[in-house]
Parts: C-alpha cells; sequence; structure tokens
C-alpha cells in the first residue's frame, strides 16, 4: 500500500494529464476538461505542495476542453495545453491573465518565437493520441497512434524514420526511455504494454500484461532504467519492473474513475502525480519506488 496521497478535488473538473514542473520541485500542472471532455470548458491547474496538502497556485480557463500539458524546458514559467477545437495555448504563470498565444494547426511541431510551425509530418492513417521527443537524439520523436503503429520521425528529413505495427489495436500512448536510446514502450487499448528496441522491432522485447481495460498513459522512472509506470481506464495505476521475472511492482487503486494523466517527479525518486475522471489529482509516494529496483 502506497503512502496517504495528497489530493485535490476540483468540482466539475475531469482530469486528463499530469506532469511534473522540471524547475520547481512539487509544482504540477494539471489539464482538465468540463463533462468529461464531451463538452464544455477547460481548466488548466497549476498546483504547489505543503505540509496540508496540495493548494492551487494559479488556475486558467479556457472555451474547449484541455487534454494535455507539458512545461517549457528553458522557462520556469511557461506551459502549453492542447484542447478538443484543435489549438495549442501558450500559458505564464508569472501571468494571472493568458493564454500569452493560441496556435491554431494542429498536430504539427512549432517553436513559439516563430508563431507557426517549422514542419508538419504526415503519414498516420488515423488520430495520432502521443507524442515524445528523444531525450538523447535531437530532432527525433516518436508518435502513437489509432492506426496501431508506433512511428519514428526525424525533423530533418520530415519523413517517417521507422514505423512499428506494435499492437492490433489503438495505441493511445507512448514514451522513450531516459536510460536507453533505442527503447520505447507503447500502450494501447489492448490492455498491453510492450517494449520496443529500435534495432530490431520485429518484436517487442517485453509485454506487460495486468490492465484490464484500455491503457492511457505510460511513463518510463527518471531514476531506475527499468521501471515504468501505467494508468489506465480500469482506474488503476500499476509499477512495473520489465527486468523482473514478476514484473508488477505495485498496483495503486485509488480513483474511482478514468485514470488518464500520470507523471514521475524528476525532483523526487519515489513521487508520483495522477489525475483522473473523478475529479481528483494525486500526489503520493508508492511504496516500491522507495525500494531498490
Amino acid at each position: 500500500m502506497s503512502a496517504a496521497a495528497r489530493t485535490l478535488r476540483v468540482p466539475g473538473r475531469h482530469g486528463y494529464a499530469a506532469e511534473f514542473s522540471p524547475y520547481l520541485p512539487g509544482r504540477l500542472a494539471c489539464a482538465a476538461a468540463q463533462h468529461y471532455g464531451i463538452a464544455g470548458c477547460g481548466t488548466l491547474l497549476i498546483l504547489d505542495q505543503n505540509e496540508s496538502g496540495l493548494r492551487v497556485f494559479r488556475s486558467f480557463e479556457w472555451n474547449d476542453g484541455l487534454f494535455d500539458v507539458t512545461w517549457s524546458e528553458n522557462n520556469e514559467h511557461v506551459l502549453v495545453t492542447c484542447s478538443g477545437d484543435g489549438s495549442l495555448q501558450l500559458w505564464d504563470t508569472a501571468k494571472a491573465a493568458g493564454p500569452l498565444q493560441v496556435y491554431k494547426e494542429h498536430t504539427q511541431e512549432w517553436d513559439p518565437t516563430v508563431g507557426k510551425s517549422l514542419c508538419t509530418f504526415r503519414g498516420h492513417e488515423s488520430v495520432i493520441y502521443s507524442t515524445i521527443w528523444s531525450p538523447h537524439i535531437p530532432g527525433c520523436f516518436a508518435s502513437a497512434s489509432g492506426d496501431q503503429t508506433l512511428r519514428i520521425w526525424d525533423v530533418k528529413s520530415t519523413g517517417v524514420r521507422i514505423v512499428v505495427p506494435a499492437h492490433q489495436a489503438e495505441i493511445l500512448s507512448c514514451d522513450w526511455c531516459k536510460y536507453n536510446e533505442n527503447l520505447l514502450v507503447t500502450g494501447a487499448v489492448d490492455c498491453s504494454l510492450r517494449g520496443w528496441d529500435l534495432r530490431n522491432v520485429r518484436q517487442p522485447v517485453f509485454e506487460l500484461l495486468g490492465h484490464t481495460y484500455a491503457i492511457r498513459r505510460v511513463k518510463f522512472s527518471p531514476f531506475h532504467a527499468s521501471v515504468l509506470a501505467s494508468c489506465s481506464y480500469d482506474f488503476s495505476v500499476r509499477f512495473w519492473n520489465f527486468s523482473n521475472p514478476d514484473p508488477l511492482l505495485e498496483t495503486v487503486e485509488h480513483h474511482t474513475e478514468f485514470t488518464c494523466g500520470l507523471d514521475l517527479s524528476l525532483q523526487s525518486p519515489t513521487q508520483v502525480a495522477d489525475c483522473a475522471w473523478d475529479e481528483t489529482i494525486k500526489i503520493y509516494d508508492p511504496i516500491c519506488l522507495a525500494m531498490p529496483a
């Protein structure tokens, strides 16, 4: 059983994404939507931790549901969200009003100093659910799609480099291992997590089974080379060590609705945040992360 979670309830807002600040210990961003994201507006919440729990440092509203969020890596105050109207929003936590800018070029890579997309990447045959920059190879990123493929791209060529038929189901999430430039993980509607070595993608290098509904998000640990976490529509968060014969380390079941957002702190080796459709955001320390991997 994990240590007690610090919980913030946000009435009328259903959580879709959570991400720790890479700069400020304990600061967390959460993207949320009204009415489960089907209709209504969205909210970006910036939270801080203190001894008594979680408090809202800043809250921003948008006229459509917010479904993902990420922090800038060169400005501690800046974040980007994406919404159901197909736009990206650039926010500044140092300012009470926002957003700073809105970009209406859906699914396109962009530079906020340019004001428009730099490149457009085409090839997927269905909705793209997840993208992740390689932490090892400049200009290289991966994408996961409803077309059941994981694809690797290079901004220098704008064409797809590798196509991996990773699942026989929609892939909702992917992540890149922080310790191995060739290793990625995918999470899919078929309830499985699969690891892929880009040097040979004919077979997964691992498969993790245990979730009972679609896997919404997967994240590699920043501190342990073979540890990852996943959250699911089965309301659970699971922690895994894919190098173990019995890879499931811990199952956390503290939500009562679809668990959509998940992140592992870059500052604390044991701290995890998640959010769900049950209108709660939680920060906690799973027991398995406090023990040697």
